[in-house]
């Protein structure tokens, strides 16, 4: 007998995502929302969640802001999406307020999911600690949905999405057992 109480853990494989899932990708950004440069990072989200099961039909582009943020993730959610990721705006630049917007829709926050991409982060920049960024759900049971906050760099994009997405079966058979059964 183990004497590891988290032994039984350690052997619980990850699943993949049975069927496909809703998901939106904001790319929060004054620059790519004036035409000033191209959007790169959510255009990468975009594909990565298709990696993951997860269908996002448009990339929404909006401007740095609280208002501007809050209200593209709760068109989001309200058209179906069960995954949310806002790429930009998780520094510490005035207009870097991405977080802020984030944080009043989350009835729970998964921070040890938070740290992991940090982790992930660190491991090409120790610029990656510089983010703020959030991950969380905006409610429990069939109602919520997954959001993150990934850095605007497609470096940060990658990293979020190499922790985050492996997790999404899990996560949304939590949040919608029915919805989102696993094996």
């Amino acid at each position: 007998m183990s004497t590891d109480p988290h032994a039984h853990l350690k052997e619980k494989k990850l699943q993949k995502l049975r069927g496909r899932a809703a998901g939106a990708v904001i790319t929060v950004s004054d620059r790519c929302k004036n035409g000033e440069r191209p959007d790169k990072s959510g255009p990468l989200a975009q594909d990565l969640l298709a990696q993951y099961g997860i269908d996002v039909d448009r990339v929404r582009v909006v401007s740095d802001g609280i208002e501007s943020v809050q209200n593209e993730i709760r068109a989001a959610i309200a058209e179906g999406a069960r995954v949310v990721i806002t790429t930009g705006g998780t520094g510490i630049t005035e207009r870097d307020l991405t977080p802020e917007a984030t944080a009043p829709l989350l009835e729970a926050r998964l921070d040890g999911i938070a740290w992991q991409i940090c982790q992930q982060g660190l491991k090409a920049t120790p610029l990656a600690s510089l983010s703020r960024a959030l991950v969380g759900i905006t409610a429990r049971g069939a109602a919520g949905a997954i959001v993150a906050n990934a850095p605007g760099s497609r470096g940060g994009v990658r990293d979020t999405l190499s922790v985050l997405g492996p997790l999404l079966p899990h996560l949304l058979e939590q949040l919608d057992p029915v919805a989102f059964p696993l094996d």
